[in-house]
């Protein structure tokens, strides 16, 4: 059996209007009333995002102060994951397809997220995904999850995903961040990085993921003409 593991945010969904639309609202709180601004445009500041330039630089850069800034970066962390936010994210165009096509072939399917489940829901109600992802494939955090760090939280949740889940022939894992590199690695699962996500190309070769590809469709091709159809 051929198991493809996959994050959500990045793969599946799109999240960059979501982050853009934080990155107004808390430029507006942050700032007095008279203050001129230089707000960036969205490929502006989905650049630097994706290249993992700080907040307090994004803000400095928007024509904050210091003080503004680190404000702001306090302010865009507590805001970016709420759940009336959300309603911006977008499933990637060719998602939906490539899930279906997936499932077609016989391929256990997982998610593995650093969402919270009720904010995982609301992706799931909206865009009808629990249909590829029934509760035993899900690996989110708990409501009430405390996070560390990505990079710390996700190989958590993989060897929890790996003790559960039935074994597998062949495991791949798709993702856009250098969290995804390190909880598939730790555990030695081959893994594909994407940049329908978060992360810039030069990014992710500092993690040296085994392929790069320009979204999770391209990822399943790969994985398909490596794999012999009659091992799925």
């Amino acid at each position: 059996m051929l198991r493809l593991i996959t994050d959500f945010d990045g793969p599946i969904m799109d999240v960059s209007h979501r982050y853009y639309y934080v990155y107004q609202y808390c430029l507006e709180q942050v700032k007095p009333p008279n203050q001129t601004i230089s707000p960036l445009s969205k490929d502006e500041f989905w650049q630097l995002k994706r290249s993992r330039v700080p907040e307090r630089k994004i803000g400095l850069l928007s024509g904050l102060n210091a003080t503004q800034a680190e404000d702001f970066a306090r302010l865009r962390k507590y805001t970016v994951h709420s759940l009336p936010y959300l309603v911006h994210d977008t499933v990637i165009p060719s998602a939906i397809a490539t899930l279906e096509e997936v499932q077609k072939l016989g391929i256990d399917l997982v998610v593995m997220t650093m969402r919270k489940q009720k904010e995982l829901n609301v992706a799931f109600d909206k865009y009808d995904l629990a249909r590829f992802f029934p509760p035993e494939r899900r690996y989110c955090l708990p409501n009430d999850y405390v996070k560390t760090a990505d990079v710390k939280d996700k190989p958590l949740l993989m060897a929890r995903a790996l003790k559960e889940l039935p074994t597998a022939t062949d495991v791949w894992m798709v993702g856009d961040t250098e969290a995804d590199i390190v909880a598939a690695k730790t555990h030695n699962i081959k893994v594909i990085g994407v940049l329908s996500g978060i992360r810039a190309r030069n990014q992710l070769e500092c993690y040296e993921p085994d392929f790069i590809t320009d979204n999770l469709q391209q990822a399943v091709v790969k994985i398909t003409s490596l794999i012999p159809y009659t091992r799925l």
